[in-house]
């Protein structure tokens, strides 16, 4: 007979994103995540975001606090490291195995998270060899929940003469990727920083110790970079 593996405590997708955008928001905060940040991030209504955290809070997975906002239990908070591990474990998977481009397999492995199977996710995990880091240099959480930790430094905290590489990217949207693509630059790219223009906020940086390129504060302020 075909072993069967089953979730127990099934959450629906819509449930699963509320988890993971309370979690992501929430992550560098110990104040409750206001529920109109929630609105403006899953593009929804602030009336819908109340009801739905009412409901995860009947679960025993967030705690609802009347015109304060909502914050993840324990619990909440293991299931919601549970989602960002299988999204970044499936983006490693189709970039390192399926040859996609790092600025296009978001959206994909936003529907592939939802898959319950953990024994899939385990044997995913084995396959990949155990992997530490998204294609985007975000820590991938192993299976206890536990992240590896990271540095926080930017670019834009850099000073003209520094030397740094790239490790993760702030912002994993298409439109940043494709950019950073156009000029060269991936994870693990040397930078100089030649100069600093305070006039806008720019840098320019050499890469790899060959194209002179500027960047935009933005830009600067979505790469965190290791000194060296």
């Amino acid at each position: 007979m075909q072993k069967q593996y089953l979730v127990s405590n099934m959450l629906s997708p819509t449930e699963e994103d509320y988890l993971k955008c309370i979690y992501h928001l929430g992550s560098k905060s110990k104040r409750p995540v206001n529920t109109n940040a929630i609105a403006a991030k899953l593009q929804t209504k602030p009336a819908s975001v109340t009801d739905m955290v009412q409901k995860l809070a009947t679960k025993g997975l967030a705690s609802y606090y009347k015109y304060k906002g909502v914050r993840l239990t324990h619990q909440g908070d293991s299931r919601a490291l549970q989602i960002v591990r299988k999204h970044r474990l499936w983006e490693f998977f189709l970039v390192n195995k399926l040859d996609f481009s790092w600025d296009t397999v978001h959206e994909i492995a936003e529907q592939l998270e939802h898959i319950q199977s953990t024994e899939l996710i385990k044997r995913l995990d084995a396959y990949l060899n155990y992997p530490k880091y998204d294609p985007h240099g975000d820590p991938i959480p192993n299976e206890q929940g536990e992240i590896a930790p990271h540095p926080d430094t930017t670019l834009s905290m850099l000073a003209k003469g520094d030397q740094c590489r790239i490790i993760r990217t702030k912002d994993s949207s298409s439109e940043l990727l494709v950019f950073l693509d156009t000029l060269g630059i991936a994870l693990g790219a040397q930078l100089q920083v030649l100069d600093y223009f305070e006039f806008d906020g720019s840098y320019s940086v050499r890469v790899n110790n060959g194209n002179q390129v500027t960047l935009s504060l933005k830009v600067a302020e979505n790469l965190y970079v290791e000194k060296s």
